[in-house]
This record gives structure tokens, sequence and C-alpha cells, in this order.
């Protein structure tokens, strides 16, 4: 990233919150509905196939749009993808309020997936260029809000639909993302398109096989495809041990809250040059697969519990530094572009990590799935960059 894009804005610790609170929403809002989704299928008449299409549709519209809107911040500047994003999953919120009939629910997941989709990449590429020499921070920071949005979501989105059902959770997100909307257009600074170079179809190529975008990406990936297994798989072998229902989603609030105090102070030590990425991101990587291998071989409530702070430590520690490694190793004036495409390999990860884990579940048992997820995440170790790479310069002409 180039270091004076940063130096030459006055910057505010202000300026920085409400892209966290960003970071915040989108997440908040996948696993508050989708917690909901799960709890009340039956009550609105959902087949175990409807459910499963509507838990996907956030992800899906994700996966194709993120580079999208990414590309675009790169255009036009980050900040009017940012506040159009959060407008646009405020209206789509709103349609959940018509919640108790599955197409109007199918509608509102997907709008606000793909309004996700344009500011959450357009967040992680500002909160590079207002970083400065700090990426490792301030990314711990914007990881440490997400994983609090992770954590809070299902326990707030159950008390909603409790209190009153699917329009009342659906009319918070809508309120949520109008009131961070006028948040990031008072507070978050103007940052100007940069000058773009010329990039071929080769270069965009190298770019994408650059080690050091490659290999973050594959350590995102990664953590977040043990995240999104440990979710769905942890509380259902907590409930195998007789905790009860709020003993096992307690499960994935340990694990969120574990990975969200992590993130901040592994940033600072990067930044301090305590921690180089490398070591740190394959640190990450080590926990999550002990983590997740304890989960599959160790019986007990005790060790689902144990695991789950590690899966959580784990990611906490690989996801910041990986991210702060993509914002230094990319020249500004392609941060969004560089974030969206990262943020579509966490997706596939998100996606792939519980179906690797069902499928050989369903062939060979669960504890063989999880040995098979977690000798996945090891492996990616290898992937782990080291020192930061110079960019590969656009073709001349």
């Amino acid at each position: 990233m180039n270091p004076t894009d940063a130096a030459s804005l006055p910057i505010q610790a202000t300026q920085r919150w409400p892209l966290y609170a960003a970071g915040f929403t989108t997440a908040f809002g996948a696993h508050a509905v989708a917690a909901g989704l799960g709890a009340e299928s039956a009550d609105i008449g959902l087949s175990l196939l409807a459910l499963g299409l509507l838990l996907a549709l956030y992800d899906i519209a994700e996966v194709f749009l993120k580079p999208v809107f990414g590309a675009l911040s790169d255009r036009i500047g980050p900040k009017p993808v940012i506040v159009g994003g959060l407008l646009a999953f405020s209206a789509a919120s709103l349609i959940g309020l018509w919640a108790d009939q599955p197409a109007m629910l199918a509608v509102a997941r997907l709008g606000q997936g793909m309004a996700a989709s344009a500011f959450s990449p357009a967040s992680s590429a500002s909160v590079a260029r207002l970083a400065g020499s700090n990426t490792g921070r301030y990314f711990g920071r914007y990881g440490s809000w997400k994983g609090l949005g992770y954590a809070i979501g299902p326990l707030l989105g159950a008390v909603a639909i409790i209190s009153g059902g699917f329009p009342l959770l659906f009319g918070v997100l809508s309120a949520l993302g109008l009131l961070v909307a006028a948040w990031a257009a008072v507070a978050v600074p103007h940052m100007a398109p940069l000058p773009r170079p010329r990039y071929t179809i080769v270069d965009v190529w190298r770019q994408s096989t650059e080690r050091s975008f490659l290999g973050p990406t594959l350590v995102l990936a990664a953590a977040t495809g043990a995240l999104g297994a440990a979710v769905g798989f942890l509380p259902a072998m907590a409930a195998r041990e007789g905790l009860g229902t709020a003993g096992s989603v307690a499960v994935v609030t340990v694990l969120a809250l574990a990975s969200s105090l992590t993130q901040p102070g592994i940033g600072q030590l990067r930044d301090q040059g305590l921690l180089a990425d490398r070591p740190g991101m394959v640190a990450g990587l080590l926990c999550i697969a002990g983590g997740t291998l304890m989960a599959g071989l160790l019986p007990g409530a005790a060790w689902i519990y144990f695991a789950a702070v590690l899966i959580g430590a784990g990611i906490g520690m690989s996801t910041p530094l990986a991210f702060a490694h993509l914002a230094d190793s990319t020249p500004s004036e392609r941060l969004g572009r560089t974030m969206g495409s990262a943020e579509l390999g966490r997706e596939l990860g998100d996606a792939g990590g519980p179906l690797l884990v069902g499928g050989i579940a369903m062939a060979v048992g669960l504890p063989l799935g999880l040995g098979a997820l977690a000798l996945l995440v090891g492996l990616t170790a290898f992937a782990a960059p080291g020192t930061k790479e110079t960019a590969v310069p656009p073709t001349a002409g």
C-alpha cells in the first residue's frame, strides 16, 4: 500500500469507527437472521431444502458481487459504496417485515447479501487506506468488531424473534443499517479514487497468483472454513453431550469472543515488530487445526468448549495478519478489488468447510470429517506468505 495515502489525510480515531460498525453490521445481520431461520423454520413452513437455500442466498450474493463492488470502490472512491451499500441493506431489511412469507424472506435475504457485498470490501479497503503503517492494529480492531457481531448476532436475534418475530428482527437490522450509513456519511473522510495504471489481463492474472495475494487469501479461506464448520457442528456435538439449547449455542459465543478478544492484540504486536506475518499466520492455523482435531477426538463438553477457545484464538491470530499483509502488499489504487477478491476466498471457505465436514461425516463419521478439516487447515500453513513482495508493475502501453 502507498504509505503517503493515509499520511496526506488528517485522520482521527472517530473517522474509523463507522468502518468498524459496518463490519459489525454485516456479521450481525448474517448470523442473527441465519440463527432465526434455523430456529423458526418449522413455524413458517420451511422444508430443510428451503431452509438451506435461504441460508445460502446471503453467501451466494457475496461470492459473485464482492469483487465487483470492490473494483467499483477503486473507481469512484470507497465512501459512496459504503454509504450506498448500508442504505441498500436497510432497504432490503424492510422487506423482511413480511417475513411470514418464504418468498419475501428469500428476497430480503438476497438483498441483504447484495448490499453487504458492497459495503464490506469497501470498508476493508478504507481501513487499509486510513491505517498508514498501523495496518495490523486497525485490521485487528475491524476484525474484533466483526467477531462481536458473530458472537451476539444469534443471541440478540433470538431475543428479537421471541419479542416480536421476524418483523422485529428485520426492523432492527433496517434501523442499524440506516444509523451506520448516516454515521459513515458524516464521519468517514472522502477518499478520492487514486490514479489507476493500465492493467492487462496478464497483469491481473499475475496479481491474483502472487503469493502476497494468494497466500493470505488461502489463510483467510481456511480460517473462515473452520469457523463455518465450528458454528454448525460444535453446538450439535455439545447438544449430544446433554448441554441443552443454551449451553450448546454458548459454544459459538465462546468461539466468537475468543476471536474478537485476540485480534486487536495480535494486530498491535505486528505493528510493533514483535510478530511477523508468516509465523503468526502459521501459529493461528495450527491452533485452529488443533482445536478442530480436539473437538473430533476428545469426548466431553469441557473439551468442546476448550476446542472452541482454541479455534477462536487461532482465527483471531491469522485473520488480522492476513488482511494486514494484503493491505501492505497492494497498491492503494486497487485495494478495493484486492479486498473484494480476498473476501470472495473467505466466502468460498465459509461454504466449503461445512460441506467438507458434513460430506465426510455422512460417509465415515464426524470425527474423521473434523480430522480432514484439521489436516486441510494445517496444510494451508505452507501457503502463508513470508516477507512483503513487490507488486507486479502494469504492462507498458
